[in-house]
């Protein structure tokens, strides 16, 4: 059995926080700055840039949900590879609240993305009329507030409880975060599918779907696994984990990223199939606003890209092993979710064509150096593995069969 001192490796940020910070600093000036040159000399309006807004917000939450998701789940299987990846999904897992800063504007100004929210919206709308209560714009903010809320009680809880542990070196706090994630898992399966309904599903308030908030949360965890083989390389390019994260662990990240593709397009095909089946007006007319024009393009690179290319290429060991080849696919999948959330967003304000505007890349750009100086923040002074965890010497010598 493989054995690893941790002692000899590096694994803390060190003297590459300030770089880390630097390089977090310059995307969000170019971000906030490139906003701001849209909103000016570009002209485009309040609502274009908070439907810019929406797509980067979703994005960022999808992948810290993603982490928390993982963190849970860890716990709840008393997983052993995982330990030495557990501290950077830690970070992002512990960023909600700057995520409930992101979802500021969009509160603010829902009548600018959502119709509902407009005054007098459900006088002439009887589908609006009987949603009327849950539509409600001081109801809509409280809902969400309570979602950001339980996701950063949870991610803090979680990320403080290991932090601890590495202090005291107590075996018992293993066994209490253990314990909290089974509720845990609960509260975010809960808030995960209201939340979809909230944020995304609402845009159009006459369709539904009952696991559109699982489809949410399958890509959520496609994106983080899609991140952590980059977040983990990047840190092993700067001499940092490389004797504790090997090959190994590439390969269960590749595995569970494989996973969840599959999971995703189970999602997608089962919420496609029984809308196309049941035929019914109400539901339908959400598919076909994305089956017309230039937005049938996208639903079909939504299919191969999303599904059938890293299905094919993720399927083979050596892919997972190779973390060239891992860290390509990623890319591709980081890519493809996005593109995923564009899908969903945009058709809702441009029926049409496909807008896509600097804005959106400025949006993330901003919300990428906001969301990277954050992480880096909360990790600069702390090991970036937990160094007391009982399951680390499992972690480190584990071997895939």
């Amino acid at each position: 059995m493989r054995t690893t001192d941790i002692s000899i490796d590096r694994h803390e940020l060190g003297e590459l926080a300030p770089l880390l910070l630097k390089v977090a600093g310059i995307s969000l000036l170019v971000g906030v700055a490139g906003i701001a040159l849209m909103a000016t000399i570009g002209g485009r309006g309040l609502d274009r840039i908070l439907q810019s807004w929406l797509l980067g917000f979703v994005f960022f939450l999808s992948l810290s949900l993603g982490a928390l998701f993982f963190v849970l789940l860890h716990h709840l299987t008393r997983a052993g590879w995982s330990v030495v990846v557990r501290r950077l999904a830690e970070g992002m897992a512990a960023l909600f609240p700057l995520l409930a800063l992101f979802a500021l504007p969009i509160v603010l100004e829902l009548p600018h993305l959502y119709h509902w929210a407009e005054p007098g919206a459900a006088a002439h709308d009887h589908v609006l009329a009987g949603k009327a209560v849950w539509l409600d714009p001081g109801f809509f903010a409280i809902r969400l507030g309570l979602y950001l809320l339980i996701w950063s009680v949870l991610g803090i809880y979680l990320y403080s409880r290991s932090l601890r542990q590495d202090e005291t070196g107590d075996p018992r706090l293993t066994v209490t975060m253990e314990k909290r994630s089974a509720p845990g898992m609960l509260l975010f399966a809960l808030a995960v599918n209201f939340c979809a309904f909230d944020l995304l599903m609402s845009l159009d308030p006459h369709w539904f779907s009952t696991i559109f908030g699982v489809y949410l949360f399958a890509g959520s965890v496609v994106v983080f696994f899609a991140v952590l083989p980059h977040l983990t390389h990047w840190l092993q390019h700067h001499r940092e984990l490389l004797h504790s994260v090997t090959v190994e662990h590439f390969h269960d990240m590749g595995k569970m990223l494989f996973a969840f593709v599959v999971f995703w397009a189970y999602i997608a095909f089962s919420q496609y199939m029984l809308i196309w089946y049941g035929n019914l007006p109400e539901e339908t007319e959400w598919f076909l606003r994305r089956q017309t024009g230039q937005w049938t393009w996208l639903s079909l690179a939504l299919a191969l890209g999303h599904f059938v290319i890293p299905f094919v290429l993720l399927l083979p060991r050596s892919t997972k092993r190779k973390i060239h080849r891992l860290l390509l696919v990623s890319a591709w999948m980081v890519m493809m979710h996005y593109l995923d959330l564009y899908w969903i967003v945009m058709p809702e304000f441009s029926p049409a064509k496909l807008p896509f505007d600097p804005t959106d890349l400025f949006v993330m750009l901003a919300m990428a150096g906001a969301y990277g100086m954050a992480w880096v923040f909360l990790l600069r002074r702390h090991s970036l593995i937990p160094t007391q965890d009982p399951r680390l010497a499992e972690s480190l010598a584990f071997e895939n069969a």
